[in-house]
């Protein structure tokens, strides 16, 4: 194989990698966008979570407590 064939597969080959390079940074900018959108919607239901556990507790702490008869088996 000469010289210049060796060149010319090592060119095709650095080629190829390239644009396996940019096929993987695309693929990864888009599972970026979709980490970061999975990110927001999880933070987004940790806050209705939160709200949602307030409005219990003060439900709980509206209700009356039982008398100690009422307590009694």
């Amino acid at each position: 194989m000469s010289t210049h064939e060796q060149l010319e597969q090592l060119t095709q080959r650095v080629e190829r990698l390239l644009l396996r390079h940019e096929e993987v940074q695309r693929a990864n900018a888009l599972l970026q966008d979709e980490l970061d959108a999975c990110n927001r919607d999880r933070d987004m239901l940790k806050m209705r979570l939160s709200a949602a556990k307030q409005r219990m507790d003060a439900v709980i702490a509206g209700l009356p407590l039982p008398s100690p008869e009422e307590l009694q088996p």
